[in-house]
């Protein structure tokens, strides 16, 4: 089990990584599952949008794509974050970088967890079970 955090294309910034690897690790568990590997990439729009034309052929900027790679009840994958659509994003919805951060990165856990966002129902139960995630961090 190991989470990791990466740069790619873009500038570090300041993350407690420590605090999210445990929030995350708290989330994980809540539905009674475990955590095996989990990399968190944090790049830009563009690459972001490569990624997204070259693996699922759809040619639009995103916030989140997500490489599932879990095996029964151990939750892994590869989760991509463009820190471009982060930071619109979070002036978009008057939120905070950090906050909004946060959202999208439990976002890409919940996908990895068995939630999926394609029907309206599907995404108020997403946004439901973020917001449960994220009253754990605060």
């Amino acid at each position: 089990m190991s989470i990791h955090f990466f740069y790619e294309e873009i500038d570090e910034f300041t993350f407690d990584t420590h605090l999210c690897s445990n929030w995350i690790l708290d989330c994980i568990k809540s539905y009674h599952k475990s955590s095996g590997d989990l990399n968190f990439i944090f790049t830009s729009d563009k690459y972001l949008l490569d990624i997204n034309k070259k693996y699922l052929q759809h040619d639009y900027y995103t916030d989140i794509i997500t490489f599932d790679y879990c095996v029964e009840n151990t939750i892994s994958g590869d989760i991509y974050i463009s820190i471009d659509r982060v930071k619109e994003n979070a002036y978009e919805y008057n939120q905070s970088f950090m906050q909004e951060l946060h959202r999208v990165i439990i976002h890409g856990i919940l996908h990895l967890i068995g939630l999926n966002d394609h029907t309206e129902e599907e995404k108020i139960e997403m946004r439901k079970a973020e917001n449960i995630c994220l009253k754990k961090l605060n």
